[in-house]
């Protein structure tokens, strides 16, 4: 699929779908994250994560395929900022983070591999699950760019899920049968009155392509510095399947964020998100 293909498809895609809300602030993309009470804290200190590598203050944050700011933490990056600069692809996604953020917002309809910004114009840089929906041979681009308009002596933080978890690879069998067990007992929990599973079909994604620590080196090349640290090592279907109240599961994020906390390098590769560092 060529690159300018794709890049419509994923604005289809939002514009129709992800960025509709099936509730008051909720919005169908939040399918794809763990909304449910027992993993909220643990969601909640990961996406606070993001604003350590980040100026306090300043004049500009961009905030690279903003989406429509879904989640309350990614207003909190801006708190020291007199502006924070959406750019989206998506003229809905936009329209929705005007609503959240008002006057305090500048919007940009625009793409991430050609950013129409001077070089140096940001104080600091938040990408958070965008650059895997462009190609292989776009993504490098998007790197550049985010370098080229993050000012001197600034931060920036790109946050995207690896290929392939060797973490998650190794709970694959556990979580596969705690689905089955919780699945189990969703169905013998059933209203006797309607006697079906409810299963609503799930719309259908957009592209996404994904890389592991290794392939994100090799396709950046040496000469273009990053940092990996941990932003969530664990998926969601992972929350979904291993994390119950009735087994303890908000004690165990806890312990599980703490180790994150003392080995973010090691979590950052091994994991399922990575919190890319970029500086200049």
């Amino acid at each position: 699929m060529a690159e300018d293909s794709i890049k419509q498809d994923v604005r289809r895609f939002y514009d129709d779908t992800g960025w509709q809300q099936v509730s008051e602030g909720v919005y169908q993309n939040a399918e794809y994250e763990d909304l449910r009470p027992v993993s909220r804290e643990y969601i909640h200190k990961c996406h606070l994560r993001v604003k350590r590598f980040l100026n306090p203050n300043g004049r500009y944050l961009l905030d690279a395929g903003s989406g429509p700011i879904q989640y309350p933490e990614y207003l909190t990056y801006s708190q020291g900022y007199q502006y924070h600069v959406c750019l989206d692809i998506s003229l809905v996604a936009l329209q929705e983070a005007c609503k959240r953020i008002g006057t305090h917002g500048l919007f940009v309809v625009g793409d991430i591999t050609r950013l129409p910004f001077r070089e140096d114009s940001f104080d600091a840089i938040v990408s958070l699950h965008t650059i895997h929906h462009l190609s292989q041979s776009d993504q490098p681009s998007a790197y550049r760019e985010l370098r080229r308009v993050l000012g001197s002596n600034c931060g920036g933080v790109i946050v995207n899920g690896w290929e392939e978890s060797p973490l998650m690879r190794f709970f694959q069998y556990p979580v596969g049968l705690m689905e089955k067990c919780f699945r189990s007992k969703a169905i013998h929990s059933q209203s006797p009155e309607d006697g079906k599973e409810h299963n609503p079909i799930k719309p259908q994604g957009t592209f996404v392509y994904k890389l592991n620590a290794k392939n994100l080196r090799v396709l950046l090349g040496e000469d273009f510095p990053v940092e990996i640290r941990v932003w969530r090592s664990v998926s969601v279907r992972f929350l979904r399947a291993m994390i119950h109240p009735i087994l303890f599961g908000g004690l165990w994020l806890r312990i599980l964020y703490r180790l994150e906390e003392i080995f973010p390098k090691f979590f950052g590769k091994k994991g399922q998100y990575p919190l890319i560092i970029i500086r200049k």
